[in-house]
């Protein structure tokens, strides 16, 4: 059931947050007054139907700007939905994780990393401060404009939501295109292949937004618990979970996107969620 339900909500989510469905017929960015707001999960804003910004580019936005400003909202908006879910915004909440997700539903091998890889999860904590916080900050024009390096040089989800629909809706845009162009759309067919074939390859490795919701996993309102009475280290849990996460040990590791298999799968019910008290009513009985 929570399987079910967590891909009603990435769904609903995603058509929410994409819902300026004039703009895909137009070839034109909506840019009203909801742009001004970010929405949790990472989705880019120059999608023909994004009414939210993408808090990553709007950090980048305030970070490589002239004055270089710290952005109190950005920052405490990330704060504040951190502690409140954790990464549970990158198993419910953002599109892109819907998109890894069909995506590997294509019926290809599928390849589980064993433990040589682990430290690849550290490269998303490196882009967030290289290309998000440093080069936006230092890597300036003659006026001191920063470029928002991560949209412009590695976001994939800015290719297939905001680049390709533009150029294909723009004849203008067709014209234009360059080099930087093909080097993201290369970008965006590894990172499609490789969802193929791995689960959520993007999330596990590049994520700048992942990265910051993971520091909040351990201490998140919504978090996960083991009863150790219950608990037999069967290791039934992590063997369902995607994300390799060893659950048993480390329930709240900053790998887990809460996507509920463990707690589903555990023969004991020995893993639950701790949750905020305005989710308790609703979710109690889903089994999330």
């Amino acid at each position: 059931m929570a399987k079910k339900l967590r891909r009603k909500v990435q769904i609903l989510t995603s058509i929410i947050t994409n819902a300026n469905l004039m703009g895909f017929s137009s070839g034109k960015i909506y840019t009203g007054n909801l742009k001004k707001i970010c929405v949790p999960g990472l989705n880019c804003y120059s999608c023909p139907g994004a009414l939210g910004s993408c808090p990553i580019g709007s950090l980048q936005a305030v970070v490589g700007g002239v004055k270089h400003q710290f952005s109190f909202y950005i920052v405490g908006f990330l704060m504040l939905i951190g502690s409140i879910m954790g990464r549970f915004v990158c198993g419910w909440l953002c599109p892109f994780g819907l998109i890894q997700d069909l995506i590997h539903k294509i019926p290809v091998p599928k390849l589980k990393l064993n433990k040589s890889f682990d430290k690849l999860k550290y490269l998303k904590y490196l882009i967030l401060v290289v290309f998000v916080l440093l080069l936006p900050m230092f890597f300036v024009d003659i006026i001191g404009m920063g470029k928002p390096t991560f949209c412009q040089f590695i976001c994939p989800v800015g290719t297939l939501e905001g680049g390709i629909p533009l150029v294909l809706l723009n004849k203008s845009l067709r014209n234009a295109i360059g080099f930087l162009y093909t080097w993201k759309v290369t970008l965006l067919i590894i990172t499609i292949i490789l969802s193929m074939i791995i689960f959520r390859p993007f999330c596990r490795f590049i994520c700048p937004l992942g990265a910051i919701y993971s520091l909040f996993n351990p201490v998140s309102l919504y978090r996960l618990k083991v009863d150790r009475n219950k608990c037999t280290n069967c290791g039934v849990c992590s063997r369902k979970c995607k994300m390799q996460v060893e659950v048993n040990k480390t329930p709240n590791s900053l790998e887990c996107i809460r996507c509920g298999e463990c707690i589903t799968n555990c023969p004991q019910k020995a893993i639950k969620s701790v949750k905020p008290n305005f989710l308790k009513t609703k979710c109690t009985e889903k089994g999330i």
